[in-house]
């Protein structure tokens, strides 16, 4: 239903930083959940952050703790426009990043999927991350 698009992939060094933007369009639906992943090719996705939107007084960032303290997912004014700001990057860190998407009536709903991470219906087409010396 909803169209993502993401950008902002590149390669850094280790210790480096980067952001990745992500734009939703074509919803109808008050609120969104908007999250990030990533993945290296022969693994399993591998979730990274989330972000509800809506409401502008509050937003309910979820994070994975293998980027918690590194990474941080925000907004500016427009609450279908979401930044993955991450630093300190690894070469871990190093995969195919994609935004996803999911829109509901009910704030509770979005920060339901946020928590559990799931349940997101449209994806981006990916931006590689390289972190390497």
């Amino acid at each position: 239903q909803l169209q993502v698009v993401e950008s902002g992939g590149g390669t850094v060094h280790p210790g480096g930083s980067l952001t990745l933007s992500c734009e939703v369009s074509g919803y109808s639906q008050d609120y969104l959940a908007i999250a990030w992943f990533r993945q290296v090719p022969g693994k399993e996705r591998e979730e990274v952050a989330c972000i509800s939107t809506g409401d502008e007084s509050r937003t309910y960032p979820e994070y994975k703790d293998h980027v918690k303290g590194r990474f941080t997912i925000n907004g500016d004014n427009a609450k279908n426009k979401i930044y993955l700001y991450m630093t300190d990057l690894k070469v871990e860190d190093t995969g195919v990043y994609s935004c996803a998407a999911e829109e509901s009536l009910s704030i509770s709903t979005v920060k339901a999927l946020c928590y559990l991470m799931s349940g997101f219906g449209s994806w981006g087409q990916g931006t590689q991350v390289t972190v390497s010396s």
